[in-house]
């Protein structure tokens, strides 16, 4: 077998090459380092409900059930089975019901 020549060096313009190579490298292992621990430490925010809560207060009439719920500046709409709209205050206090007529539905 051919031994390798002990006195290897390289032109200077591959020393070169070769050193842009390397920091490149570098570059990218801390690049591909930098952008899994931003999604790791960012991904948890996703997962947190952006809805506003319910207040503790907020009870529906005797009987009723909620079929949708939706949140407005300052109120909060619930749709029920019977068809009827509660529309309640922040505090929760019943403000003003609507009947539903489904024969003018789609």
């Amino acid at each position: 077998m051919p031994e390798a020549p002990e006195d290897e060096t390289l032109p200077p313009s591959l020393r070169l090459l070769k050193w842009l190579v390397i920091v490149l490298t570098l570059t990218m292992i801390g690049g591909v380092i930098t952008v899994v621990t931003l999604i790791v430490t960012r991904m948890p925010l996703a997962f947190v409900p952006a809805t506003p809560g319910l207040p503790e207060g907020l009870a529906l009439p005797e009987g009723t059930k909620a079929a949708a719920v939706t949140f407005g500046e300052g109120w909060i709409a619930v749709v029920t089975e019977d068809d009827r709209i509660l529309i309640f205050g922040r505090d929760g206090a019943l403000q003003q019901e609507l009947r539903i007529d489904p024969a003018l539905g789609p």
